[in-house]
């Protein structure tokens, strides 16, 4: 296998864009990534979305894309994972320029959520159909049962769960890109409009527009280009049991702890070894487990452990610079790569207000539906 960096990243600002169609969020990032990227052909492309059919009646994406962006006729196909599609699409955009297929490829995510459709039965679409959806159970009750038996089982508390979307806010209200770019309190999180109890809209990732694309490239390729050297160190991927009854501890996010398992192993390093993450914060109770699951801290301290200000810009681990789901916005098929884009900024040190000290790992975990799938990318800027 070759070795595999990330040469070129854009994105969109993420939010309400009513005024752009889902085909021109696509291609603004598409264009800031390959002017990023300095490269002058696409040998292939992935695009991840999750829903677009339900959302806006449009299939037959790589097609559209390649077309809009003006590269067809090369290979170019859609790749769906619920709410990880596009770190799905980033994990085939990888195997392709690692096996010597494609030299350069172009990897985007994309989702047009406000134009009119039923959002509540197009994310629905990514649970049980039969068994959770019929029963009327949507994402926000099948987290909220998550916190409950986190909270019952090793105490977490409210104030622990609103410490999340706090911290995200805080680091949303230093990204120009991020939807909502202000700061909130613990108890304004608490006193919210309450979701599916305990959680409150203020611990729940918005309905979202917008994109994100990088380019990949051969590290031999992207020392010719002279481009900064951020490699893909290592990639993860896994599944669960769709529905949440069906696992044995519905805490227990096993998809994301096995993709994760893989791709440390595959990058050779241990999770002391990363300096920050980005992670899959659709709910604020997400991101408590999924601190756990990557190994962080150890299970049912992932609460204490943000309450205590460890994954703050100062902290230990700092988790979701970006402003995470919860504030820089969950445009669905977007995501993974959004959570990439932010990646390589801090390895570059371009990550403004929100820069952290001596960035060298980074990690990106992007799952599906209530962590039915998972996929996990370390990188590392290994520039001289």
């Amino acid at each position: 296998m070759r070795e595999v960096c990330v040469i070129g990243c854009g994105m969109t600002k993420f939010g309400e864009l009513w005024a752009k169609s889902f085909r021109d969020i696509f291609v603004e990032a598409a264009l800031k990534a390959i002017n990023d990227g300095e490269v002058d052909k696409i040998d292939s492309m992935y695009v991840g979305t999750m829903s677009s059919g339900l959302f806006i009646g449009q299939e037959h994406i790589g097609a559209l894309m390649a077309d809009y962006l003006g590269v067809a006729p090369i290979p170019a196909v859609r790749v769906e994972s619920a709410c990880c599609s596009s770190g799905m699409a980033l994990r085939m955009g990888f195997f392709d320029v690692a096996s010597g297929n494609s030299d350069i490829v172009l990897v985007g995510g994309v989702e047009k959520m406000t134009d009119g459709a039923d959002v509540t039965y197009a994310l629905a679409s990514a649970a049980d159909q039969e068994y959770e959806v019929y029963q009327g159970v949507t994402f926000p009750g099948l987290y909220a049962m998550i916190a409950r038996a986190h909270m019952y089982r090793y105490g977490t508390t409210r104030e622990q769960l609103a410490a999340v979307a706090v911290k995200n806010h805080h680091n949303g209200a230093l990204n120009p890109n991020a939807q909502f770019q202000r700061e909130i309190t613990v108890e304004q999180v608490i006193n919210a409009t309450l979701v599916a109890d305990p959680l409150t809209i203020l611990d729940s990732s918005p309905v979202s527009d917008g994109a994100a694309c990088v380019i990949l490239a051969s590290e031999e390729l992207a020392k010719s280009l002279k481009k900064p050297l951020i490699k893909i160190l290592g990639s993860g991927a896994a599944t669960d049991s769709l529905a949440l009854h069906q696992r044995e501890e519905i805490t227990t996010l096993k998809a994301v702890r096995v993709s994760a398992e893989r791709a440390y192993k595959m990058a050779g390093i241990n999770p002391s070894d990363v300096d920050f993450a980005e992670v899959h914060d659709c709910f604020t109770i997400a991101e408590i487990c999924i601190l756990e699951e990557l190994g962080f801290v150890e299970k049912g301290k992932g609460g204490l452990f943000t309450e205590e200000g460890h994954t703050s810009l100062e902290g230990k681990i700092p988790v979701n610079t970006s402003g995470g789901l919860k504030s820089k916005g969950h445009p669905v098929g977007a995501t993974g790569i959004a959570q990439v884009f932010e990646v390589v900024e801090q390895l570059r040190n371009n990550a403004g207000k929100r820069q952290i000290k001596n960035a060298k790992i980074g990690l990106a975990q992007n799952m599906g539906g209530t962590g039915a799938s998972s996929v996990v990318h370390i990188l590392k800027n290994v520039n001289d």
